[in-house]
C-alpha cells in the first residue's frame, strides 16, 4: 500500500504577494546603508563601555536611536545620489535607481527615520545624544552629500566628521556630557575615515570618474591618492596614542593600537608599491577590522 504524500499548496496570488512584500521590505532596509550602520553602531556601544557601566536597555535604546539616525542619512543620500547612483555599476541596482522605490517614498522614509531617532534619544536617553545625532544626520545630508561630495576632493576628509559623531553619541548616553577623551575618540574616527575611504575609491575609480565626481583618484591620480593613505595612516597611529599619554588608556590599548597601527602602515606601504586589485580591497577590508578591533582594545584596557 502506497503512502499518501500531502503537499500544501499555496496560491500563486499569496506567494507573489509575499515575494513582494519581502523584496518591499530589503528595499527599505537596504535604503538605511546597513552595512556601513554595523560599524557605527560598533563604535557607540564599545564607547558607551568605556564611559561608564551602562545597563542594557541605555546600550539598546541608544543603539536604537543611533541606527534610525544613521539609517536617515543613509535613505535621504540615496534620494540625492539617485542620478549618480544610476551611472555607476556598483550602485545602480539600489532600491531608487533601480525603480523599486520611488524617490519621493525615499525621502520620506529617511525623513520619518531621522524624526524618530530625534523622539527615542530624547525621550530615552538625553538631550546631548540627541543634539549630537543630529548634527551627525545633518553634517552627512547638507556637508557631505549636498555640499562637498560633488565639489572637492578633499570631501571625505571634511565630511567624514559625521560619521565620527557616533562615539560622541555612546559617550554622552553614559555621562550626560563630553570629555577630552571623548573628543579623541572623535578625532580617531575622524582621521581613520580618509585612508579607509579611498581605499575604497581606489578600487572603484573608473565609476567615479564616469560620474565626473571628484574624488581624489580621479582629480589627482592613484599614486597621489595611495600616498595621502600612507600619511594618514602615519597620522592616525599618532592620533591613536593620544589618548595613552593623556592616561585615558593604559598599557593593553597601547599595545594592540601601536600594533595595529603599524599593521595599517605596513598596508598602506604595499599599497603604494601595487595598487592592483586585491590590494585595494585587502586595504579597504583591513581598515574595517582595524577600527572594530581597536575599539574592542579600548574596552578591554579599562575592563582590567
Amino acid at each position: 500500500m502506497e503512502a499518501a504524500t500531502h503537499t500544501r499548496h499555496v496560491p500563486a496570488s499569496r506567494a507573489t504577494g509575499f515575494a513582494l512584500v519581502r523584496q518591499v521590505a530589503a528595499d527599505y532596509f537596504e535604503l538605511t546603508k546597513p552595512r556601513v550602520q554595523t560599524l557605527l553602531l560598533w563604535t557607540t556601544v564599545t564607547t558607551m563601555l568605556v564611559a561608564g557601566d551602562p545597563s542594557i536597555g541605555l546600550i539598546l535604546i541608544t543603539c536604537l536611536g543611533g541606527a534610525l539616525s544613521a539609517g536617515s542619512a543613509g535613505a535621504i543620500n540615496h534620494y540625492i545620489d539617485r542620478d549618480i547612483d544610476l551611472q555607476m555599476a556598483r550602485t545602480a541596482s539600489r532600491p531608487i535607481p533601480a525603480g523599486r522605490i520611488s524617490p519621493r517614498a525615499g525621502l520620506i522614509y529617511g525623513i520619518a527615520l531621522g524624526i524618530a531617532s530625534e523622539a527615542v534619544l530624547l525621550i530615552w536617553v538625553n538631550a546631548l545624544a540627541a543634539l549630537l545625532a543630529l548634527c551627525g544626520l545633518l553634517g552627512y545630508v547638507f556637508v557631505y552629500t549636498l555640499w562637498l561630495k560633488r565639489r572637492t576632493p578633499q570631501n571625505i576628509v571634511i565630511g567624514g566628521a559625521a560619521g565620527a559623531i557616533p562615539p560622541l553619541v555612546g559617550w554622552a548616553a553614559v555621562t550626560g556630557s563630553l570629555n577630552l577623551t571623548a573628543w579623541l575618540l572623535f578625532a580617531i574616527v575622524f582621521m581613520w575615515t580618509p585612508p579607509h575611504f579611498w581605499a575604497l575609491s581606489v578600487m572603484i575609480r573608473d565609476d567615479y570618474e564616469a560620474t565626473s565626481i571628484p574624488m581624489l583618484p580621479v582629480v589627482r591620480g592613484i599614486k597621489s591618492t595611495t600616498t595621502h593613505i600612507l600619511v594618514y595612516s602615519v597620522l592616525l597611529l599618532v592620533t591613536t596614542l593620544i589618548p595613552v599619554a593623556t592616561g585615558a588608556f593604559g598599557a593593553v590599548y597601547a599595545a594592540i593600537a601601536a600594533v595595529l597601527g603599524l599593521a595599517f602602515i605596513a598596508m598602506a606601504y604595499r599599497l603604494t608599491k601595487n595598487s592592483d586589485k586585491p590590494v585595494p580591497l585587502q586595504t579597504y577590508l583591513f581598515s574595517l577590522a582595524y577600527l572594530a578591533t581597536l575599539f574592542l582594545a579600548m574596552v578591554a584596557d579599562t575592563s582590567i
